[in-house]
């Protein structure tokens, strides 16, 4: 028996579809992320009579109700939403979210001349062979005839019957055939997700979390297409605090719901911190709500399943929609929100450039939302959080399967309880092999964007350490500033004697210094610079630094981790300076560690 079925519907019938309900998709679209180009791409295939593509769509499974009856499953669309965000845009002339999650029109004009189709700028809307916008011609808003007649009266000298031609193709778009897949409920996840990748060839990967998205929107009953728009209009509010008169002006039912009054206070908060996205609320809500890591999971329990009896029942779907709703309003909760915040930006992680896995960040807030919730002290919650995050951070928990490391972690914690889970944790993976070589080679690295090197600025930040030759300014200072790294070895003089890109810009290179001590250092090998600084603490000027005495300048190297080797260091001493260098950084993150 087939699992799936395949037909094609004319693009007139499949907008219908949606509009009606027919085909269940998320009342609030995540951000368009297609540029104006590929709609234009679109719209052109279509008019050519060229295939599109497919649109997949999964009914959801019958559930059986408490009174013994079945109830039938809607089609979910699974993949195809840009496609058709893409023809609601361009055709039926809806405005859509841009990633900014701004509201932009997107409008493809059309040259009868050609037959070609361009996203309408400027030079083209004064150019009178080209119709500016074909969504009235193709939406039924403006006849034939009409078209016909104002483009004439703007182009006399054109072929009338070539121009009646090129726009009754125009219009004819909306017959184009679009290819529909139908796949049967009893379909797993990982099945449609295996179809999804066959027929996909472009490497698209196809989200699980997309799955629960597209399956709480479709959700009257429970409430799930409300949870939806919690989750979207958080994300949204975040970046986009004017988006909250649009949900007061234009969705009141929503604007008088319990989850309206949870999250409006991120229309006056502020957060770059943790910037979390659908996927990242949801993650954290399900991780920390039902102990568990895999979407898959989730998107059964929401459908009803039984994983004993392997049947869908309503109080099991009844039960998960619940809970999943307890876990979104704890996550967007203000105080929950803005205390996790505190206690990350407590470690010295105070820039969302110093962490490298948002993972890291979920499961952290997931663990943080847990802990409290079982009623341990602030103390001791803060305690753990942070370690976690940082030896997560540490030792890339999260940089490959993550949905599996986040499933048997939580599975683990609910075990063994967080204190002995972390001990065990840090037996495994921080171990005295770690520190004393793992660690240092961690930091052989030219990337800025390394785990290593990031803990060690969030360590830097954290014992408020001052910037490199700077008696006052703080390094936490230049990075929230966006301040100059500098090259402790200068990348100029190390060019001039040899050195490539990789080897003058390694991390255990870069120090956080004050522009105008930078620009003072020029290319200078340090011997030199440091012998005149030296020259000026003793003139009492200012110029390379603003240190006034030997100790402190001593101090500021000890605290910046610098070698005494610098003091007298040429191209020669280069690696060698390296090789210490990231010693003392790894010995500075241990102890930052420990003491977390």
């Amino acid at each position: 028996m087939a699992k799936y079925s395949v037909h094609q519907q004319p693009v007139e019938t499949l907008l219908s579809w949606i509009k009606s309900g027919d085909i269940a998709i998320p009342e609030i679209q995540r951000p368009f992320v297609w540029k104006a180009a590929k709609v234009r791409d679109l719209i052109d295939s279509l008019y050519q009579g060229y295939p599109v593509g497919y649109i997949i769509t999964w009914r959801n499974p019958d559930v059986k109700l408490k009174n013994g009856e079945l109830s039938a499953g809607k089609k979910v669309l699974i993949d195809g939403q840009q496609r058709i965000t893409a023809l609601t845009a361009a055709i039926v002339g809806q405005r859509v979210l841009n990633k900014n999650y701004k509201e932009v029109n997107i409008r493809i004009a059309f040259n009868p001349l050609t037959e070609k189709f361009e996203v309408l700028n400027k030079a083209l809307e004064k150019s009178s062979e080209w119709i500016n916008n074909i969504n009235p011609i193709v939406n039924d808003e403006i006849s034939i005839t009409k078209a016909i007649r104002n483009y004439i009266e703007l182009n006399p000298d054109a072929d009338e019957d070539l121009i009646e031609d090129r726009i009754e193709n125009l219009k004819r778009i909306k017959n184009k055939q679009v290819g529909i897949i139908e796949l049967d409920h009893s379909l797993d996840i990982d099945t449609v997700t295996e179809i999804f990748i066959r027929i996909n060839q472009k490497g698209v990967v196809l989200s699980n979390a997309d799955f629960v998205m597209s399956k709480i929107a479709a959700d009257e009953e429970h409430g799930g297409n409300r949870m939806r728009k919690l989750v979207d209009y958080f994300c949204r509010l975040i970046v986009d605090k004017g988006f909250n008169k649009h949900i007061v002006d234009n969705d009141t039912t929503f604007a008088n719901h319990e989850y309206y009054k949870a999250l409006k206070w991120m229309a006056t908060g502020s957060d770059d911190l943790y910037v979390p996205n659908y996927i990242d609320v949801l993650r954290v809500s399900y991780t920390y709500k039902f102990r568990r890591g895999k979407f898959s999971d989730l998107v059964a329990l929401l459908s009803g399943r039984n994983f004993e009896t392997r049947t869908y029942q309503e109080e099991i779907a009844e039960r998960s929609y619940a809970m999943l709703s307890e876990g979104l309003m704890d996550f967007v909760n203000q105080t929950n929100y803005q205390r996790f915040i505190m206690l990350v930006q407590s470690t010295g992680l105070i820039n969302s450039k110093l962490i490298s896995s948002k993972n890291s960040l979920n499961f952290s807030y997931a663990l943080y939302l847990k802990l409290r919730k079982e009623g341990m002290a602030e103390t001791e919650v803060q305690h753990y959080v942070k370690r976690w995050l940082i030896m997560s951070l540490l030792i890339g928990r999260y940089s490959g399967s993550s949905e599996s490391m986040i499933d048997e972690d939580i599975k683990q914690i609910n075990e063994k309880g967080i204190a002995d889970y972390l001990a065990q944790m840090e037996q495994n993976n921080l171990g005295e092999g770690f520190w004393d070589f793992s660690l240092v080679s961690d930091l052989e690295s030219s990337s800025v964007n390394n785990n290593a090197y990031n803990v060690y600025l969030a360590a830097q930040c954290n014992a408020n350490a001052a910037a490199f030759l700077s008696k006052s300014m703080k390094i936490t200072s230049l990075i929230e500033q966006r301040g100059d790294i500098h090259h402790i070895f200068p990348k100029k003089y190390l060019s001039d004697n040899g050195f490539i890109q990789r080897q003058y810009n390694q991390v255990a290179n870069f120090v956080y210094t004050e522009q105008a001590t930078n620009i003072k250092v020029g290319k200078m090998p340090p011997k030199e610079y440091l012998a005149k600084t030296m020259q000026e603490i003793q003139a009492g000027t200012f110029n390379i630094s603003t240190i006034d005495s030997r100790q402190a300048l001593e101090s500021n190297l000890r605290f910046n981790d610098i070698p005494n080797v610098l003091y007298k260091a040429t191209y020669d001493d280069y690696n060698d300076f390296l090789k210490a260098r990231r010693i003392l950084m790894a010995q500075k993150i241990r102890a930052y560690y420990e003491q977390l």
